[in-house]
């Protein structure tokens, strides 16, 4: 059957790395080989490769290539993740865990948390985070599958990945070129406009080839040689909300059992990363480079690996925000071109998945009247803007001393999470959309965690005398303690079911 004139017939991927393998093989599979997709990327520039952690809908990603669990966890040298423990982030003792899944079940029309909150406020010490159930396999190191009841415990927690970005990476090549992308191996050297319209007409490469298509998607990193570079499209700066702008990465070797969460540690000017892989351990340090110098934040890393350094420190230069449009005439930036968030909540694999799924619901013809580009811009602009707010939230609610952070406290936060905030502190209320990504859990996680309880609750507890709180929290908990028991460790389930093979 022939195509419709206004068909795409091409598209070309600038860049590989995750966010140029998971766009190829997404579009591969989506189009079956309807569409000419051919990828180019240079050998020589590499990638950034340091995204290592994910948050749970990247199962979703996986299982619409086909590609499943066992399979992409060999690959991959993959572990498992509930959640983020924070230490030192509220203030310098503070520790709290981040959860994927719910806290506890609630027991009554009201929400769980209110009661947590009246409780508290009468001087019980209970964690909030104690009625979560991925922090209850998390301390004693076990991992499970939830179970499929509604009405059992175990069923309250989810979880995602620690993996390899790079062998990630690898896996989605080969599967894309399975399906038809043609690879070229190159450095762009030039990119060349349709004059009437503005569209990109091909890209140039180093030995003069020339790769031409309908459509481009610009994963080059952060250099944007589409979106950046030659569309010249502007970048909205968040460094006044979120300050740092370096991290330096080293990988190690694992010291003691493989944990089933990342770990995230606060220092004087930034942050420290923790991630356990089957065959090493990703660590890295995050930092403000107004507060500490690069030797000084190389020298706090070291201080605080675990095991081994694998590697010697390498220094990422960067600055968290995004493209002022991520779609511009006849290009899509998907990850590092279009913008960075910095990795605080594991969101870049997830923020290149989104863009791939908006961009098949989304995808144009070879004329357009520029509705697609229209909607893609305002949900992805909704979409960071939303998780930047999360991230603020960390750093803001602190009390800790340091210079670094102070300023962080002090800071003027966006209108929207101001609101949110103000919503919160009177009487607990969450009014959080139900389209964000980071939903009511996450929030209650990190307002409990970093110290911000509200100075009340929702009037109905007080209405509710026949409600016993105390003994329904108190047996929630002694629940979740047993439930926990019955999981195996978190190695001997990686051992039983998917263990990776050496790694080279």
């Amino acid at each position: 059957m022939a195509q419709a004139p206004d068909t795409l017939r091409s598209i070309a991927i600038i860049g590989g790395g995750s966010a140029g393998w998971m766009a190829a093989a997404a579009l591969a599979n989506a189009t079956g080989g309807t569409i000419a997709i051919t990828l180019v990327e240079s050998d020589e520039i590499g990638t950034v490769g340091v995204g290592e952690a994910t948050i749970p809908p990247i199962k979703a990603f996986n299982a619409s290539l086909g590609i499943t669990e066992p399979e992409f966890v060999a690959a991959t040298q993959a572990t498992f993740k509930l959640g983020i423990e924070f230490v030192g982030w509220g203030n310098a003792t503070s520790r709290y865990f981040h959860p994927f899944g719910t806290h506890g079940a609630d027991f009554d029309r009201v929400d769980l948390h209110h009661y947590w909150v009246r409780e508290h406020l009468r001087g019980d010490p209970t964690p909030f985070d104690d009625y979560s159930m991925c922090k209850a396999l998390a301390q004693l190191n076990r991992f499970g599958p939830p179970v499929d009841n509604p009405r059992d415990v175990r069923s309250t927690h989810a979880y995602a990945y620690h993996f390899d970005a790079g062998l990630y990476a690898r896996l989605m090549r080969s599967y894309a070129e399975a399906r038809g992308v043609v690879r070229h191996e190159g450095k762009i050297v030039d990119v060349a406009r349709d004059p009437l319209t503005g569209n990109i007409a091909h890209v140039r490469l180093d030995d003069e080839r020339e790769i031409a298509a309908d459509f481009f998607v610009d994963c080059s990193g952060f250099a944007g040689l589409l979106i950046g570079r030659a569309l010249e499209t502007g970048y909205e700066d968040w460094t006044h909300w979120l300050p740092c702008d370096r991290a330096i990465a080293m990988p190690s070797a694992n010291s003691g059992p493989l944990t089933p969460y990342t770990r995230s540690t606060a220092h004087a000017a930034g942050w420290q990363w923790r991630i356990p892989l089957q065959h090493r351990q990703g660590t890295g340090h995050v930092y403000s480079s107004r507060f500490i110098s690069d030797d000084e934040a190389a020298a706090t890393l070291r201080a605080h690996v675990d095991g081994e350094p694998l590697g010697e420190p390498r220094l990422l230069r960067f600055t968290t925000g995004r493209r002022r449009h991520a779609w511009r005439y006849n290009c899509v930036s998907l990850g590092l071109a279009a913008g960075f968030m910095e990795p605080l909540e594991s969101t870049s694999l997830h923020l290149i998945q989104m863009g791939i799924e908006r961009l098949l619901r989304l995808l144009p013809g070879r004329v357009t009247d520029g509705l697609e580009a229209e909607e893609f811009n305002r949900a992805t602009a909704n979409e960071w803007e939303r998780i930047r707010d999360f991230l603020i939230l960390h750093y803001y609610a602190n009390t800790r001393s340091e210079p670094f952070w102070k300023g962080c406290a002090a800071m003027s936060i966006p209108d929207e999470l101001a609101y949110k905030i103000r919503h919160f502190l009177p009487r607990a209320r969450l009014v959080s959309p139900d389209d964000e990504l980071f939903r009511n859990p996450s929030w209650l996680a990190v307002y409990f965690g970093q110290g911000v309880i509200p100075h009340g609750y929702d009037r109905l507890v007080d209405a509710r005398p026949d409600v016993d709180a105390p003994a329904q929290l108190r047996r929630l908990r002694e629940l979740m303690r047993a439930a926990a028991e019955t999981f195996p460790t978190h190695d001997a389930f990686i051992a039983r079911h998917i263990r990776a093979p050496r790694a080279a």
